[in-house]
């Protein structure tokens, strides 16, 4: 028996005009994905793209669960396919659900008739195969209002699909529609979920990671490229660029009064951040930020990391609490890694009392104190440049 995936789209029905590139986009993305996983025919027709297995070696289970991390798709399932006869409908309808029924209570059917030209209509459809299924299985009743399970024919143009669990997707719009950003990436919980969420909008990702070697580990990068791993499960393939920090941050701690230890670096990573962003065409910075959370993080904190960029600086956790940021890392399966012990730059130096609102012109005083061009200059030399994806 035949089957094949059917993914519904989100908001892409949405786009109008435009609607057709963010289709082809998304048809793209799944070709891409799905290369190593077997061969597949994807093509997309009336809201549903269609993913069906060319060889007996495509694993078509992984390919589910691959599709299920690809943004663009509202949800999926998997579907046998039948020829437009409504006897071979029904019969593979029994065969087709017989596992799926020996672990339902009750059921009903819905059809939906895109072409028009089959001789029965919706309800006649959905009436002769639920009949079918409950002289086949006695055990499970029919229940139109709270089935444990709906079973949709769907008659298209080129063949009738049937299928019954149906799955959520990412949501989301495909990765490459929404621009190219550069995201400043750490070792914690809460910038790979920026990078995530970032993705889920159409984003492009390039990664920075700031390394201060002896004071941070190679184990803290292997950490951060693991978290890119994972998140590049449904962002796609993501360059990863390791800036040598420990110059400038030594310059800081030597030079720079301690309670601005940390606003001031941070100013010099959106610095070098922006640098990379427009070597490779990014458009935007995105941070892990959430207002509040810790002191750089207070409005005028950020104000002051701001300053320096001439750039959008996209901040997708800002408003979100820390359980909130958590739930999505479990869900990303980013967690685990992120609370691994080992330390990132921005736990180096860190000052006991941090300004929590901090004045611009103190902070450019500050940050004066230190020759910082042939630093910055030199991190950029000595970049480390990583491709990762799962």
């Amino acid at each position: 028996m035949k089957e094949i995936i059917l993914a519904k789209l989100g908001e892409i029905v949405l786009k109008g005009l435009n609607r057709k590139n963010f289709e082809d986009v998304l048809v793209k993305t799944i070709k891409r994905r799905l290369y190593r996983i077997g061969s597949f025919k994807v093509k997309c027709v009336q809201s549903t793209i269609t993913v069906t297995p060319l060889s007996d070696d495509a694993d078509i289970d992984e390919a589910a669960d691959c599709i299920s991390k690809i943004f663009g798709i509202a949800a999926y399932c998997r579907a046998c396919v039948a020829e437009k006869d409504i006897e071979k409908i029904k019969t593979a309808a029994c065969e087709y659900l017989a596992d799926h029924f020996s672990r339902i209570g009750s059921f009903k059917v819905e059809a939906k008739r895109s072409d028009k030209k089959f001789p029965l209509k919706s309800p006649e459809i959905a009436r002769e195969v639920g009949g079918c299924l409950a002289d086949r299985f006695p055990e499970v009743a029919v229940d139109v209002h709270t089935p444990d399970a709906v079973v949709t024919v769907e008659i298209r143009d080129d063949a009738a699909y049937i299928h019954s669990e149906v799955f959520k997707g990412a949501g989301g719009i495909p990765v490459g529609t929404g621009g190219k950003a550069a995201i400043l990436i750490s070792g914690g919980i809460d910038s790979p979920v920026a990078g995530y969420m970032m993705a889920k909008r159409g984003v492009e990702l390039t990664a920075v990671h700031f390394a201060s070697p002896p004071y941070t580990s190679e184990r803290a990068e292997e950490k951060v490229a693991e978290l890119l791993k994972r998140v590049s499960l449904y962002s796609g393939r993501i360059r990863m660029y390791t800036v040598p920090f420990t110059k400038l941050q030594e310059e800081i701690r030597d030079k720079c009064h301690e309670e601005y230890f940390t606003i001031i670096m941070r100013r010099f990573m959106m610095r070098i951040a922006q640098e990379i962003a427009e070597q490779n065409e990014c458009q935007a910075l995105v941070t892990g930020e959430s207002l509040g959370q810790v002191a750089s993080q207070t409005i005028g904190a950020v104000a002051c990391t701001d300053a320096v960029c001439s750039m959008p600086v996209f901040r997708p956790l800002i408003g979100m609490d820390k359980e909130e940021i958590i739930g999505i890392s479990r869900k990303i399966d980013t967690f685990e890694v992120s609370i691994q012990p080992y330390e990132d730059c921005c736990t180096v130096f860190t000052p006991k009392h941090p300004r929590t609102r901090p004045v611009l012109s103190t902070v450019i005083d500050e940050e004066n104190k230190i020759d910082y061009a042939p630093l910055i200059a030199d991190a950029l030399e000595n970049l480390k440049v990583t491709d990762i994806s799962a």
